[in-house]
């Protein structure tokens, strides 16, 4: 656990696949700094709209209710002054400017954790996520299950054709995969492989 000390601030990044638990994560940070009174401001990107518009929700069906935006420009002119913790789900879908708005944050003393994909569907560095990884005081990486095998899985398998970097998504269209079982390019779910042909 972090605790907040005086006027100093610092940055948070929970990283990692698709269904690693990276929302849930900060939906616990969060919750806990609102338990303790501090003023918190939740912010996600406008285009993601998977399940809630006006929250961020994991895929567990963890919710909190959250700001969408639509750069990083509006969102530090969202921020209130007297905000102590701000969060931010799938950080990668944020222009790059929004490194430099987490950093001003932090030295202006707020706490900001920012959760995101560290790597697309291809296994490259994801957006501004290196950027934010860097610049973060702590970081953390959590890990899905492989659908193939079981292992520790750290990357996103992207199940649908579809070369844009972006392409906002659940079960319907990702599934957690090891190193073994990534393949940079679109395959059949697991359960495609296992289905009788017809």
């Amino acid at each position: 656990m972090h605790v907040m000390h005086a006027e100093v601030g610092w940055i948070e990044v929970i990283c990692g696949p698709m269904f690693s638990g990276k929302s849930e994560e900060l939906i616990r940070r969060l919750r806990r700094a609102q338990i303790a009174r501090q003023r918190v401001q939740v912010f996600k990107p406008a285009i993601d709209v998977r399940y809630a518009e006006g929250q961020i929700v994991s895929h567990s069906r963890a919710a909190l209710d959250a700001q969408p935006v639509g750069s990083s420009a509006e969102l530090a002119r969202a921020i209130r002054g007297d905000t102590r913790v701000v969060g931010i789900d799938e950080a990668q879908f944020f222009d790059d400017a929004i490194v430099g708005v987490v950093e001003r944050l932090a030295d202006q003393g707020a706490r900001v954790v920012c959760a995101g994909l560290d790597q697309d569907y291809t296994g490259a560095p994801f957006g501004c996520m290196p950027s934010l990884m860097a610049a973060a005081e702590y970081v953390t990486k959590t890990l899905a299950i492989c659908t193939r095998c079981g292992a520790p899985a750290g990357r996103s398998q992207r199940l649908v054709p579809d070369g844009a970097q972006v392409l906002v998504g659940a079960l319907e269209a990702y599934e957690a995969r090891c190193r073994r079982c990534h393949s940079p390019r679109a395959e059949p779910t697991t359960r495609e492989l296992f289905e009788e042909p017809a």
